[in-house]
């Protein structure tokens, strides 16, 4: 399969260079946008655990990770999440606590839910969502990352009821990280159920113990985001995720070697893509004989492999404005820009990504584990209109109107005639009956 990467390299040079750029962005949506898969199993699922609830859970549980439980075995008990925590590595609970530390101190400083009193009678108010449902994820690796980036914020807004829900993959249970994050977070209500079948069980469900949630964040595969775009207007949501994605801009001042190794860490989540964009043809090739060679070195080399086929490109461009005007069109994710000191002037024309990365020291696995900004981001373009998960996801406004007699008034007759022009009368007479003496 070596001989095979060389197929992920475009040179601009090619006649065809223009389709091969839309047909990486084509490729690249029917990965991410997991609201256009066979929605048949999805909607049987929801169809079938809104009715039936624990017990369709159960079957399906049993059914898709090979675990059989009753209902009342969904629940992680408070001495499993003892056990798992005091069994944690010393040295991993003191790097996930000085992660939760950073995450904490970050979304605080953006939080930006505080009351406001207008001009002209008029306000605003922030409440947070009373209730939260977590997805985390736990099929082909523990991912306790998640419930730091999604979890931390929440609490900064004030939610104080989060539910976490993760796939007994591990020994029948959930990993023991992950627990020992959920009791360090003090969040007491984790469900072994996962997929599906638990989004639509924390969107309300008939027979069930588990309390509707008023939002669903979090990770998850085909089914878990299929799950909650159909379920979105019963519970909110944060976006449909699809797999992690990386988009490189690099020139010749980077390494190679460290820009291969940003590629294979996206590469390896299986999917995964990772997409250079780069002006020097030489540089390129450079990139394209440290991917050769370092995907051999990984544990999952062969599932890595298959995502560089399918899913990664190095693309060569004429110049630097060509790039930014297409990643910009690209959307990305994650977008890391590796150019020397150009990194910074690139950056501020980037006005779609999910989160950027700056200079040669800012892999995308410090935003992953420990800068602060939530790891929770949009994918597939979609970051032209969705943004990172923050602490401001998990408030609502609402909306304060407060006049009195005189500046009602002053109004009236604006008022009324907007109410007219319409032909609502009983909106009118609503503000006419107040004007009479």
């Amino acid at each position: 399969m070596e001989n095979e990467l060389d197929k992920i390299l475009i040179l601009y040079i090619q006649t065809d260079f223009q389709d091969q750029i839309e047909a990486l962005h084509l490729n690249l949506k029917r990965k991410a946008r997991f609201g256009g898969c066979d929605e048949a199993p999805v909607w049987e699922i929801i169809n079938d655990v809104s009715e039936r609830g624990d017990e369709a859970v159960a079957e399906r549980t049993e059914k898709y990770d090979g675990v059989k439980l009753k209902p009342e075995q969904f629940l992680i008990s408070k001495k499993e999440l003892e056990k798992a925590h005091k069994e944690t590595d010393v040295g991993l609970m003191a790097s996930i606590r000085h992660a939760i530390k950073n995450v904490l101190k970050y979304q605080k400083e953006i939080f930006k839910g505080n009351d406001k009193k207008c001009s002209c009678g008029t306000g605003i108010r922030y409440t947070p969502i009373k209730r939260v449902g977590i997805c985390v994820p736990g099929a082909s690796a523990p991912l306790p990352s998640s419930v730091i980036m999604c979890a931390v914020p929440a609490q900064v807004a004030g939610v104080k009821e989060i539910v976490v829900v993760s796939p007994p993959r591990y020994n029948d249970s959930i990993h023991p990280v992950t627990l020992a994050v959920c009791y360090e977070l003090n969040i007491t209500e984790i469900y072994r159920i996962g997929g599906a079948q638990a989004v639509v069980l924390l969107a309300g469900a008939k027979n069930t113990k588990i309390q509707k949630v008023d939002k669903i964040v979090g990770p998850g595969n085909q089914w878990v985001q299929t799950a909650k775009l159909r379920q979105f207007g019963y519970v909110g949501i944060d976006s449909i995720a699809g797999p992690s994605e990386v988009l490189i801009i690099a020139n010749e001042k980077a390494n190679p070697k460290w820009v291969a190794s940003d590629m294979l860490s996206q590469a390896e989540h299986d999917p995964g893509s990772a997409v250079l964009f780069t002006d020097s043809n030489y540089f390129g090739q450079q990139v394209l004989t440290e991917l050769i060679k370092q995907v051999n070195q990984l544990s999952r080399v062969e599932k890595t492999k298959r995502c560089l086929l399918e899913f990664s490109k190095i693309v060569v461009f004429d110049n630097m404005n060509d790039i930014i005007n297409e990643a910009n069109d690209f959307a990305a994710e994650h977008l890391q820009i590796q150019c020397g000191k150009q990194s910074r002037k690139i950056a501020a024309k980037i006005n779609n990504a999910g989160a950027i990365f700056i200079g040669d020291y800012s892999p995308v696995a410090v935003g992953d584990y420990w800068a602060g900004p939530s790891h929770t981001l949009p994918t597939g373009q979609t970051a032209k209109f969705f943004s990172a998960l923050s602490a401001n996801d998990f408030i609502k406004s609402t909306s304060i109107i407060e006049y009195d007699k005189k500046k009602l008034a002053e109004s009236a007759e604006d008022i009324i005639r907007l109410a007219e022009a319409e032909g609502l009368d009983a909106h009118a007479r609503s503000i006419r009956v107040r004007q009479e003496k």
